[in-house]
């Protein structure tokens, strides 16, 4: 499960070979959630309103960078990090 960036305590990782649509994983302390990459929406888990308007706003950012990601994990290759939100 590579980590693939990390801000304000939250945790983005995807893991290898995993299913479609292309997606990533949050965890946020105790919260976990899987979130679509087209779309920003929410596909399993939650997260606090405040945590995922912070994702979402990196995701936005980061966009190309994460469909780039997803498709070397599902080759098993190894992805990029990617810039945090806040350093």
């Amino acid at each position: 499960m590579p980590e693939i960036s990390r801000f304000l305590g939250i945790i983005i990782y995807m893991y290898f070979k995993d299913y479609n649509p292309p997606h990533f994983h949050v965890k946020y302390e105790n919260y976990e959630a899987n979130i679509n990459i087209k779309d920003l929406k929410i596909i399993s888990g939650n997260l606090p309103p405040r945590i995922f308007g912070f994702v979402v706003e990196w995701s936005m950012i980061h966009k190309e960078e994460l469909l780039d990601n997803w498709r070397a994990i599902i080759d098993l290759k190894s992805p990029k990090k990617i810039q945090p939100l806040i350093s």
